[in-house]
């Protein structure tokens, strides 16, 4: 089993990590109603995916 030979250094550490960041979403506009909606998943505003009504918002 791999071991390391010598303790890393706080900053080593701490330089590998700065890379272990979060991404903010990609918002694209609803072709429907042109509300922000994520990519590849239904308008919650309007219900509307890939051409047609899927969730009905009636109230």
């Amino acid at each position: 089993m791999a071991v390391p030979k010598r303790k890393l250094s706080r900053s080593r550490t701490r330089r590998r990590r700065s890379q272990w960041k979060l991404k903010a979403p990609n918002w694209v506009l609803c072709p429907r109603c042109h509300g922000d909606r994520l990519p590849h998943h239904v308008c919650p505003h309007c219900g509307f995916y890939d051409g047609r009504i899927v969730v009905n918002h009636e109230q």
